[in-house]
């Protein structure tokens, strides 16, 4: 079985000859090597067969979220170039009525004729390797969305790594609640399809995260993908701890840096099931890194190392390597078959990440003396608070390990004396009574000074996008908007004074 989604299922025959089907549609309406197609809908066969079939008839797949207004729509639509999008029934209507300035088919219907008739026009043999097969468009430090092009041969070898690393089988049955727009998700599509599993779809979690438990439960799942949120939700506002699940047999994580407490939580309830911490980029199809499981308690907090065919180094500004087993901190480049060739029709944002032969992460890591990456943070959420230079994700950390914190954001807000305070926004458990006092008092016994939360915003929920990342920018500017609001000042007595210009500093690297 390829696919189960509800009530619907699809064997591989069933799929192939359905993406067969609607590849010849796609090259009678006139799609030509080369040309963007978009896919807007949910988790479904839709998008999947839709997906697939782009790619077939030699033309480029540009996955578009779900929650696109008619102005993101339409910016996209102009900077790829589109004539034609494949949207699920679910969103036909809403887009139909979207007006765009470059006219733009919209269709819902993957058989093959309009009228029932056959079509078998000639699909492409042979494409190259080098040649884009998605655009996946992601938002950039300008603002402006950024199409990753991802060739058919980086989607191929980064799939054979993580096949080969995860043990992958035609046995494997893995819940996918991660949206296929998205890298990781899409990665699931890949390595599951490569492998001969079956993906079984679920696009409840965000409301129903316990429904899910039980359709993995029903479905004998034996793997499960998330994000920090995904496995923060799990831990905290369902039964996933205490469930059985008896035919789990791994879990994974990438999409940022789960909190160490979680994994140790995650790991006493679930002794045999191996657990696959990640890292990875858009720009580098999916996957850059995995820490094996036999290596996360000696390890734990670490991205592992590269992928079989994935180079890293971490280095300072000029190029030298960062001293294993030092203190000393470096960005994380890569290089290796998996990564872009750039950002669609965008060579100044191209020439910024891609130097080289490398792609530059952004990502600020050291390295120890076994060559194990651990992330500090990316360069753009330090805080530089006091003269003193804090990573927002070892606060997160530290904040994390209290048993009533759902979730947490750290970000840097303006201030008048420190240049930025650290704001920490709290999802405390529902019922809990957790306050910003009992949340300073422990903070204060695993923080210096200099790093403690100036204010404690406790917040019902914290804002994420439709990959189930945290959107820090939005945070930020609720902040402009309005720094008090709903905010609950620090009461550590020194916070400010010890944190003033010149008190501590923490070296930059």
């Amino acid at each position: 079985m390829a696919l189960i989604h509800g009530q619907k299922q699809f064997t591989y025959a069933m799929l192939r000859e359905s993406v067969e089907s609607c590849a010849a549609s796609l090259v009678a309406r006139g799609g030509v090597a080369g040309e963007r197609i978009a896919i807007l809908s949910e988790n479904s066969p839709f998008w999947v067969i839709s997906y697939l079939a782009v790619i077939r008839a030699g033309c480029i797949a540009v996955p578009f979220e779900c929650g696109l207004g008619p102005g993101s729509f339409n910016e996209l639509v102009r900077t790829a170039g589109m004539r034609l999008v494949l949207v699920s029934p679910r969103f036909e209507k809403k887009v139909r009525a979207w007006q765009t300035d470059r006219p733009v088919e919209v269709c819902s219907e993957l058989e093959p004729g309009g009228d029932g008739v056959a079509i078998t026009p000639s699909l492409p043999a042979d494409m190259r390797e080098s040649d884009p097969a998605v655009i996946v468009f992601t938002s950039g430090s300008t603002g402006r969305p950024k199409g990753v092009m991802v060739t058919h041969r980086n989607i191929e070898a980064n799939t054979r790594d993580i096949i080969e690393y995860m043990g992958l089988t035609a046995e494997d049955r893995v819940m996918v609640v991660l949206p296929f727009h998205y890298c990781y998700g899409a990665s699931l599509l890949h390595s599951v399809l490569m492998a001969g599993g079956t993906l079984v779809l679920n696009n409840d979690f965000k409301l129903f995260p316990e429904a899910v438990l039980q359709d993995m439960e029903r479905t004998h799942c034996t793997g499960f993908a998330g994000v920090p949120s995904t496995y923060q939700i799990l831990l905290r506002r369902s039964r996933f701890k205490t469930m059985k699940l008896p035919s789990l047999r791994w879990l994974q994580q990438a999409g940022g840096k789960l909190p160490n407490a979680c994994i140790q939580e995650i790991r006493e309830s679930f002794p045999q099931v191996r657990f696959y911490t990640m890292y990875g980029q858009t720009e580098a199809t999916a996957r850059l890194s995995y820490l094996p499981p036999e290596r996360l308690t000696d390890k734990l907090g670490s991205i592992g190392k590269g992928l079989p065919s994935t180079r890293l180094q971490v280095v300072h500004p000029d190029g030298r390597l960062v001293k294993p087993g030092s203190d000393e901190t470096g960005e994380l480049i890569a290089q290796g078959p998996n990564i872009s060739s750039g950002y669609w029709n965008d060579p100044v944002e191209t020439a910024k990440f891609f130097k080289d032969g490398w792609l530059h992460t952004g990502d600020i890591a050291r390295v120890d003396e076994d060559g194990f990456i651990y992330i500090m943070d990316r360069q753009r959420d330090f805080i530089k608070s006091g003269g003193n230079r804090v990573s927002a994700k070892e606060v997160e950390e530290v904040i994390s390990e209290i048993q009533q914190v759902v979730e947490v954001a750290v970000v840097g807000g303006e201030h008048e004396l420190l240049g930025e305070a650290i704001h920490a926004f709290i999802v405390p458990a529902p019922g809990s009574g957790l306050g910003p006092e009992a949340i300073m008092a422990y903070c204060s016994k695993r923080l210096p000074a200099f790093k403690m939360p100036e204010i404690i915003h406790l917040v019902t929920a914290l804002p994420h996008n439709h990959s189930g990342k945290v959107m820090k920018e939005e945070l930020k500017q609720s902040l402009c908007q309005d720094p008090s609001s709903h905010a609950v000042a620090a009461s550590h007595a020194s916070r400010t004074e010890d944190r003033q210009p010149g008190k501590r500093v923490s070296p930059e690297h």
